[in-house]
């Protein structure tokens, strides 16, 4: 069966993610088959309205998305396959249609909702979350950045918690979502075949209407983060972390250490301009970006290559980080990340507008 399962039932659209093993992880083919079926939707008079979850292992529910296939990433980076770069112009060319779409569209994002499964459903008229719900931008993890839109909306969070949700990867549950602006609407899991069937058959009359949730851990840690994540650079963050007497700061300070230092100032600087760009243009910037992760320093050589080999190759948990120390790192090594390799009417993300 089809890792993407497409149909029109009643007045929607419904897409299912069906890669449960994988947790859903986006391939290429996945990635092309949900843009020719939204741009096929788009002007299709039977279709009011689009409905998008991923097939869980014991049901039709529990994890949207876990990200994009990196092992891809890794052996692609390694073979010189273009194919790797194809894969991130075409699911940023994606994330661009999901964000811009005509019709509303509803994405059930129930368990497990990192990475590129952010990318196909922060665009969402509709954001709907669980008791289930993991969100999180894990990127620095693997020495990556939050690409797929996420300087743009993490950068919208209020206060700074875009600036710690990108360089923790913290993982968060639906009301600390919907806190964030992350997500609009929390849905008990037993109530999600209902609310599918009920958009099948009215329409865009059943998107639930946002509403406020209690319960938010980062709330509760909003001055805290506001004040900490509003500093100049990681190197300031992180002192000033290591200096708290909560539970909360010592943990923070220990998760941002593990992450990729060059990386981490990467992201720093990719939120803090991507809070005055609209969404085409940061997705060109993280182009760039990711361009740069595979390409700065070829093969192995490169943080994102490394950090996917620690984590889902060898899974020996050690990445070596180069530089291995957040102080280590230098404005020089920060600044080509943000040079584009190509002028702007070759840029393969030109035609966004």
């Amino acid at each position: 069966m089809s890792d993407v399962i497409a149909e029109i039932a009643g007045k929607a659209g419904r897409i299912t993610l069906n890669r449960p093993r994988a947790l859903n992880a986006l391939s290429l083919a996945m990635i092309r088959e949900l843009t020719a079926t939204l741009r096929a939707w788009r002007d299709d008079p039977r279709v009011e309205v689009v409905t998008v979850r991923g097939v869980g292992k014991e049901g039709p529910f529990g994890a949207f998305c876990a990200g994009g296939d990196i092992r891809f990433f890794h052996s692609a980076a390694l073979a010189g396959d273009p194919q790797l770069g194809d894969f991130f112009t075409e699911e940023y060319t994606l994330n661009h249609l999901v964000h811009h779409y005509p019709k509303p569209y509803a994405a059930f994002m129930d368990g497990i909702v990192m990475g590129g499964g952010m990318g196909i459903s922060q665009g969402a008229r509709c954001r709907i979350v669980t008791e289930r719900t993991k969100m999180a931008m894990p990127e620095t993890n693997i020495g990556l950045f939050p690409d797929v839109g996420g300087g743009y909306f993490l950068s919208r969070c209020p206060g700074r918690l875009g600036e710690y949700l990108a360089l923790t990867g913290e993982v968060i549950g639906a009301a600390d979502a919907v806190d964030a602006r992350l997500a609009d609407v929390v849905v008990d899991s037993d109530g999600l075949p209902g609310l599918w069937e009920r958009l099948s058959t009215e329409g865009a009359a059943a998107v639930p209407t946002p509403h406020r949730v209690e319960g938010s851990k980062l709330a509760d840690h909003r001055p805290e983060i506001d004040r900490v994540f509003a500093l100049p650079t990681v190197r300031a963050i992180v002192a000033e972390l290591e200096t708290g007497a909560t539970d909360w700061s010592r943990h923070t300070a220990a998760a941002l250490r593990k992450r990729s230092p060059l990386m981490l100032h990467v992201v720093l600087e990719q939120v803090r301009r991507a809070r005055s760009m609209n969404l085409a243009d940061d997705l060109r910037m993280e182009r760039d970006l990711v361009h740069h992760c595979f390409h700065l320093r070829p093969g192995a050589a490169g943080e994102t290559v490394e950090g996917i080999r620690a984590l889902a190759i060898d899974k020996d948990h050690v990445p070596r980080w180069n530089p291995p120390r957040i102080e280590d790192v230098t404005p020089e090594m920060v600044a080509p990340f943000f040079r584009s390799p190509w002028p702007a009417n070759e840029h393969p993300l030109r035609r966004l507008d």
